[in-house]
């Protein structure tokens, strides 16, 4: 196994963010060595996590997905992956730390892709300003897990209302020791058994939120966007397809 070798260190009131690399991979990590994201060198465009990729998968569930909001950035791989695969017109992302945008565009490989936009901020308060997106990624976490917004039904219910017509909210949560996404309870209450989930052995469960009133995307549809997609990717997602439920 490659040694990991330190390629920066920084420090905000947030925490310590370190880059560090070991062959052919580097990793952004938060606090004590938690690793929050991870870029294969030579195509900051691969996604090498499960959960990485079922998020990807939720940009297949609208019709269209012109317009994309990334809620917590970190390194960019994923946000790299929907610019290049997707047919985007333009993206949002809101990232908390100006340290962690720094150094996933210096050492992780985040895009310059002039359709890319970045906000630096709060995402609870950075919501309103956003555009309207057919697809919101949900992915805020720091050194202790998930950030409280993951659980916060207010902010939850403003994501969802952010959606275009056909729009889905993408969430990566934490599973519970039976399998289920942590708040469980909390997400039926907002949005009944209307989600789907993709629960994973990385520990994550992976959540698809539909627009308010729409219906659950036709799951044929998607299997053949994935088919056609996965052509491109150089990695295989008909076994997270598989793993694709509903809420329970």
């Amino acid at each position: 196994m490659s040694e990991y070798r330190l390629l920066a260190e920084e420090q905000d009131a947030y925490g310590v963010m370190r880059v560090v690399e070991a062959g052919d991979y580097r990793f952004l990590e938060f606090g004590d060595e938690v690793e929050q994201s991870c870029c294969f060198v030579a195509d900051p465009c691969w996604l090498e996590y499960d959960y990485t990729r079922a998020m990807l998968l939720g940009a297949l569930l609208p019709e269209r997905c012109e317009r994309a909001l990334f809620l917590g950035l970190g390194g960019g791989s994923l946000t790299n992956a929907c610019l290049q695969y997707l047919p985007l017109r333009a993206a949002q992302a809101v990232e908390l730390r100006a340290g962690v945008v720094d150094l996933a565009r210096r050492f992780m490989g985040l895009t310059q892709d002039p359709r890319l936009s970045v906000h630096i901020g709060d995402a609870a308060q950075h919501l309103e300003q956003c555009a309207p997106a057919d697809v919101i990624f949900l992915d805020l976490y720091t050194d202790q897990g998930p950030a409280a917004l993951h659980l916060a039904c207010d902010f939850l219910r403003q994501c969802r209302a952010k959606l275009r017509p056909g729009g889905w909210l993408v969430i990566n949560q934490w599973s519970t020791a039976a399998g289920q996404p942590l708040g469980a309870p909390l997400l039926r209450g907002l949005f009944g058994h209307e989600y789907l989930q993709c629960p994973l052995a990385e520990g994550n469960v992976v959540l698809y939120v539909p627009a308010a009133d729409e219906p659950v995307a036709c799951r044929s549809a998607v299997e053949q966007r994935a088919k056609a997609l996965q052509a491109r990717l150089g990695y295989p997602l008909e076994a997270l397809l598989a793993r694709w439920q509903t809420a329970r």
